[in-house]
């Protein structure tokens, strides 16, 4: 029996991915809106919520592709193949491209028991096999060409960080994740793996993408001022804890990564937004701050974050793109009546 259910999982990844390939590949969409999702569907019992969602954003006139922050998947939901492929196949019902940037549900807290206690690493290979079976290429209903970090020398292996233009701007993705961007033991796999002893195969991943991830926001940064950008929108899954100071030992997995992007978004000088998810909570504000060379620390006005619904709020944000509006980005949430609380 196990031998069939191997074989049926195969031939779905195999089937999934023949699909893909077969769609013909466009250029990226460049004037209009997006849809910016993340945190769902959080268990079966929301994926007909999430099918709400999906129809509404088809619907919508201006929005030419979707942007998904992560966590595709519940914290206490398995990490099995066959979950990865039909959350796969549930976001091929959008009509437009879907981007999808990793959140730490989908690989780094497989440790976990009742995720079936996976090796997070190989969970991620797995992740990347079946998301990004052509690098360089979104899915969705109509695939399009986006630039990815795979294909600069040295960094193969992050298929997932993209970027390209829409509206005036420069749009990437840079693999961050919650749970301390992996700096969390995987304690539930192996009870040795801790913060003072920590699992070396758990440091090497996470340096490894910490290094990718500062050269893809200098890369984004680059792409921006080459072309005049009128601003950058940086998306990734983890809340980066902006309130934390940097000593804090919860904020260490992102120092480096908000190091960079406040060095890029001072030199920069024109609208940059964070687009996260992880803390399931919408909201738009400047929590980025800064040293001054005269007033302390202080907000950094040019750098605004949004955080989509997610969890338990199957809701969208429609994200308006114009160089010709001073602010470059508009934020509209797109409620679904359906998907409301009773009240």
């Amino acid at each position: 029996m196990r031998i069939t259910v191997r074989a049926s999982i195969a031939a779905l990844c195999l089937l999934s991915t023949l699909l893909v390939s077969a769609q013909p590949v466009l250029p990226m969409p460049q004037r209009g809106s997006f849809a910016l999702v993340g945190d769902v569907p959080y268990g079966v019992a929301d994926e007909p919520k999430f099918d709400r969602v999906i129809e509404a954003v088809n619907a919508a006139p201006r929005v030419r592709f979707v942007l998904h922050t992560g966590d595709i998947k519940g914290g206490s939901e398995r990490c099995d193949d066959a979950l990865l492929l039909r959350r796969f196949d549930q976001f091929q019902r959008f009509d437009k491209p879907f981007v999808l940037t990793p959140g730490d549900n989908d690989w780094t807290d497989c440790h976990r028991t009742n995720n079936g206690t996976y090796l997070p690493t190989e969970r991620l290979d797995r992740l990347r096999g079946i998301f990004f079976p052509q690098p360089g290429v979104t899915s969705g209903g109509r695939k399009a060409r986006v630039q990815t970090q795979a294909a600069q020398p040295g960094f193969a292996t992050f298929v997932e960080n993209t970027m390209w233009q829409f509206g005036g701007a420069v749009i990437g993705t840079i693999h961050v994740v919650g749970s301390n961007n992996n700096l969390a033991p995987w304690n539930q796999l192996d009870p040795g793996d801790s913060v003072a002893t920590p699992r070396p195969d758990r440091i090497a991943e996470f340096e490894a993408r910490q290094a990718a991830a500062v050269a893809w926001i200098d890369a984004i940064f680059d792409a921006a001022n080459a072309s005049n950008a009128a601003g950058v929108l940086l998306a990734m899954q983890a809340n980066p804890v902006f309130e934390l100071p940097a000593s804090d030992p919860n904020r260490a997995g992102f120092n480096a990564v908000l190091s960079r992007i406040t060095a890029r978004a001072v030199a920069f000088r024109k609208p940059v937004v964070i687009a996260h998810g992880d803390s399931h909570y919408f909201r738009v504000d400047k929590p980025l701050r800064t040293a001054t060379t005269s007033d302390g620390t202080q907000t950094l006005e040019n750098v605004t974050r949004v955080e989509n619904f997610g969890a338990q709020y199957v809701h969208w944000i429609e994200v308006n793109v114009n160089a010709q509006d001073p602010e470059v980005f508009r934020f509209e949430q797109r409620i679904i009546d359906a998907n409301r609380f009773p009240r």
